[in-house]
């Protein structure tokens, strides 16, 4: 079965590129070309702004009833039930995602997104009456924002854009999106099932492409708003570009987060977890926790547990289920990611495990050896920069209120987490931290609550009636005086 692909998805139906270009999909294992896809220009991206702009001005799903809209994704989310397996496996191929963990997040995920924003969607006041200040009732609607430009990062690809398509959808937005050009394939079954799901021409539209053609939708002025997740330095341009033409943004960005250990946690059940939150998706995340705060009195004890459970995790072949770390997305990642435990030896911290060799057994492929380094002052650059990748840093503090301190003396805020066998003792420490999501003793994301960052680390919301909201413009009817 070959992945190759010829064509983008425009105004409902499969349309020729205007252009000769291909993006090659390598796979990170093999370092090999697994498939070709167009890579779309400026005129592509026209092309679907177009119909984008002509599926909201004129057509019909901005003007359907919200219970019409729900009963189309409705249709989607089943198609997308019935192809989860497809869809991780995709992943995986793209861009090296450990299929242990695609078949845990990557697809399954993505449909718990759409089952929740349907729930919501269905609860959602789309239009109420209030009274007024001046003895009339006032009408508040939520309107759809217009047409969308979704943007997401290749490390959660379908997680990242199932969280601005469907709110878009749901708000009667039409949405176009710019897959990375590392992990287009599984946007082309995306396009495939919302077709068959009978969303309307122009609605939904799919041009895969690079920095340039990205820049290109940003700056289309039939975009009404861009939903982007990505680097920081990356969301700053998108961010300014918007901010220039008054349009619309939410941005989710990069991440340092924190792993705060209390005094009297159990390490065994907090190192099982910090397994998962610090190196999830071989650390390609931007809320992993790769900065660990031990209490200074348990330090040793903290530095050795982590370095036995997460130097001890299997590497290699993503398409192993038994494979916990699979590859870096790309050599430049992978390059990255080394480069930077060259600069945490440099720094002074003390590598624990790891290092900047290829873990034992593999001789291709972009992989990292899992790495811990004690000794790490918050200033360092290894506690100060994301890394993107399997590298943990353990930070040793006096008392909580210290802990805390240190969390906070970071240019992001998306996530973190706390360890303790008391839970009041967890939530004071939860409450003082500045970040947009928080665990006690576990890490997740519940979609039903909203999800974003603090600082750096992005502006708006995804997830919960907050996410849906992120599409809609608030209109006020102002009603005349009771006679």
């Amino acid at each position: 079965m070959t992945l190759d692909r010829n064509s983008f998805f425009i105004d409902g139906d499969w349309r020729e590129p205007t252009t000769g270009d291909l993006l090659e999909v390598i796979s990170p294992h093999s370092e090999q070309v697994v498939a070709t896809v167009p890579a779309g220009s400026p005129a592509d991206i026209d092309a679907a702004v177009e119909a984008a702009r002509r599926a909201f001005d004129q057509g019909p799903w901005p003007r359907m009833t919200p219970a019409e809209r729900i009963a189309v994704i409705e249709a989607f989310s089943g198609l997308y039930a019935a192809n989860l397996a497809e869809m991780a496996e995709l992943i995986t191929v793209e861009m090296g995602s450990p299929t242990s963990f695609s078949n845990l997040a990557q697809s399954p995920a993505p449909w718990m997104q759409i089952e929740a924003f349907l729930a919501i969607a269905r609860d959602f006041s789309w239009e109420g009456t209030r009274p007024g200040a001046l003895g009339a009732d006032i009408i508040v609607r939520h309107e759809p924002v217009g047409v969308v430009a979704a943007i997401p990062p290749w490390n959660v690809p379908q997680f990242t854009v199932m969280s601005k398509v469907i709110p878009a959808l749901l708000a009667g937005c039409t949405v176009v999106v710019k897959p990375a050009p590392e992990s287009p394939l599984d946007t082309y079954l995306m396009a495939e099932l919302f077709a068959e799901a009978g969303v309307p021409a122009g609605v939904v539209n799919f041009v895969a492409g690079g920095r340039e053609t990205g820049e290109h939708l940003v700056r289309h002025p039939g975009i009404d708003k861009v939903a982007f997740t990505g680097s920081t330095a990356a969301g700053r341009r998108i961010g300014a570009i918007c901010g220039e033409q008054l349009k619309r943004c939410s941005l989710e960005l990069g991440g340092k987060s924190a792993a705060i250990i209390l005094d009297d946690a159990d390490l065994a059940t907090t190192v099982e977890g910090l397994k998962f939150t610090s190196v999830m998706n071989s650390g390609q995340a931007c809320v992993a926790q790769t900065r660990v705060l031990a209490p200074r009195s348990r330090y040793d004890e903290v530095v050795a547990a982590l370095a036995e459970g997460i130097g001890s995790m299997l590497v290699g072949d993503p398409a192993d289920p038994a494979t916990e770390i699979g590859p870096m997305v790309a050599r430049r990642q992978q390059e990255r990611v080394r480069g930077y435990i060259e600069i945490g030896q440099s720094e002074g911290a003390r590598l624990v495990t790891g290092g900047v060799g290829m873990p034992d057994g593999l001789d291709h492929g972009w992989y990292v050896r899992p790495t811990v380094f004690a000794d790490v002052d918050n200033r360092m650059r290894i506690a100060q920069e994301e890394i993107f990748g399997p590298v943990v840093s353990v930070i040793a503090y006096d008392a909580p209120a210290d802990a805390v301190r240190i969390a906070n003396d970071s240019e992001y805020g998306p996530a973190g987490t706390v360890w303790t066998a008391d839970l009041e003792a967890g939530l004071d420490v939860a409450r003082g931290v500045r970040t947009g999501t928080y665990g006690v003793n576990t890490y997740t994301m519940d979609f039903a609550g909203p999800f974003g960052g603090f600082k750096a680390s992005g502006v708006g919301r995804e997830f919960g009636p907050e996410g849906l909201s992120q599409y809609t413009e608030l209109k006020s009817i102002y009603l005349p005086l009771p006679q």
